[in-house]
């Protein structure tokens, strides 16, 4: 059976080595992974998103409304602007940092008020938290991508924290290791 995640965010906030991480742990447990950018733009504050499919075997990237199994969401209204993607009674991980987007910035538009309650009251199964506060702690804001896959990897139970270390220390500069580490811990 394939399952679904989509990690969506805004560019310049690390979701790209989010999914190559999770890419990674989830190939090196002998699945037949696909992960696409189906999304995004390169500079900051564009919306990005990004698709992993795993499972037995698995034929296309993309993730269609109402499959995935989980988003992963590195800001409030990223999360709820992918909603329609994930299956009913999915989980949503989110992190609750708000970043503005030009309409609330120029001020033509208002930013969403209590965006992780209505997430819950559309039926998700919500787990929402600071984690550019957790990033901070591990030493480093730009962390923040790592701390969020250490909360999603709870919900993958049947992989080892200890393969999700490995494969950190595989996919970031040595300099970087150990804080980033720190920040999959504090996640998780």
């Amino acid at each position: 059976m394939t399952k679904n995640v989509m990690i969506v965010g805004v560019g310049g906030q690390g979701t790209l080595l989010a999914s190559k991480l999770l890419g990674r742990v989830l190939t090196g447990r002998g699945y037949d992974v696909k992960v696409s950018e189906v999304h995004g733009m390169s500079q900051r504050g564009g919306s990005v998103v990004t698709y992993v499919r795993f499972g037995e075997r698995v034929y296309s990237p993309v993730i269609d409304r109402g499959e995935a199994d989980a988003i992963i969401s590195f800001e409030l209204l990223e999360a709820a602007r992918w909603l329609e993607y994930l299956k009913p009674g999915g989980q949503i991980v989110v992190n609750t940092q708000k970043l503005e987007p030009m309409p609330v910035i120029i001020g033509a538009a208002q930013y969403p008020e209590d965006i992780a309650a209505k997430l819950a009251a559309a039926g998700a199964k919500v787990d929402a938290e600071d984690f550019l506060a957790l990033a901070e702690k591990a030493g480093s804001t730009k962390t923040v991508n790592i701390a969020l896959m250490g909360r999603f990897s709870r919900y993958l139970p049947e992989i080892p924290e200890s393969v999700w270390h490995d494969a950190i220390r595989a996919s970031v500069p040595p300099k970087f290791i150990d804080m980033n580490l720190r920040a999959f811990d504090l996640g998780r």
